[in-house]
């Protein structure tokens, strides 16, 4: 896909791997919506781009875990005059401790911004490509798709529902002319880790080694030009998401608890 000239809205571009992938589309030549809760942040971007490329993004700045997010963000591209031609759904946060120690509200939160509005912005803006024929949805997964993830159950299986839909979307649209991948990368060294609420989590083996999202930035372009439905960040998180179809589920589980579990939480003798 040629960036040039077309228009990307990217959520969750106030950080980490949405202000990445921003910075990137703009070198490649896209004009930009940035959106996200944090407009101080979004402006703050939106300065720097624009004095890099000469084009300064569009700022929006949106609540996605209400229920009416993207008829209203809809409504506000169209005010400005704006057509999407490359939708990014990169908001997204997890938590992480005991199922039963997270407060439920939370983990409603987080399904609305990592489930709900992934679905709802797609049906606000996919129609508008088939129209003209071309663009693309990129959807950020993770590698925790591809397995259970307890203690940070709700996060994984949210993701599990990203990979599944967007692999869906990209049978049924691959040949009219949409391109929708997920992309799927490991541990990001962002605030989205210390959001978790939790400093012990950099001491589980999933987190103590992390990526850059500078390099994840580099991976969504290429998802974005690539002809397949999922793009796993990295061969070793490749072979990890592979190996896990050939194993029992029930291990599976368990090797995820092993790496992920709080190192206060060591697990508790069966009774006799």
């Amino acid at each position: 896909m040629t960036m040039n000239g077309k228009t990307a809205l990217i959520t969750g571009a106030s950080s980490g791997i949405g202000a990445a992938i921003a910075i990137r589309l703009a070198a490649e030549g896209a004009g930009l919506v940035l959106v996200a809760r944090s407009e101080d942040k979004l402006q703050a971007l939106a300065t720097l781009i624009g004095s890099q490329h000469g084009r300064r993004p569009t700022v929006i700045a949106a609540d996605l875990s209400r229920p009416d997010c993207a008829t209203t963000l809809e409504s506000q591209v169209q005010a400005k005059g704006l057509e999407v031609d490359i939708l990014v759904n990169n908001a997204g946060f997890g938590t992480y401790g005991a199922f039963e120690d997270l407060p439920a509200a939370g983990d409603q939160e987080q399904i609305a911004v990592n489930i709900a509005a992934v679905v709802a912005l797609s049906h606000a803006f996919l129609p508008g490509m088939l129209a003209r024929g071309h663009g693309a949805i990129l959807n950020t997964a993770s590698t925790a798709a591809f397995q259970p993830a307890p203690y940070m159950a709700v996060y994984a299986a949210t993701k599990a529902f990203v990979l599944s839909f967007s692999e869906a979307l990209w049978a049924e649209y691959r040949h009219r002319g949409i391109q929708v991948a997920a992309l799927c990368p490991g541990a990001v060294d962002t605030g989205f880790i210390d959001r978790l609420g939790s400093a012990s989590v950099r001491q589980t083996a999933v987190f103590a080694s992390t990526l850059d999202a500078q390099t994840v930035a580099q991976h969504a372009v290429k998802a974005l030009n690539s002809r397949a439905p999922t793009h796993i960040v990295g061969l070793k998180n490749w072979l990890m998401a592979q190996s896990v179809r050939f194993s029992p589920r029930s291990m599976v589980s368990l090797m995820g608890a092993a790496m992920l579990r709080p190192p206060a939480a060591a697990p508790q003798p069966r009774p006799r």
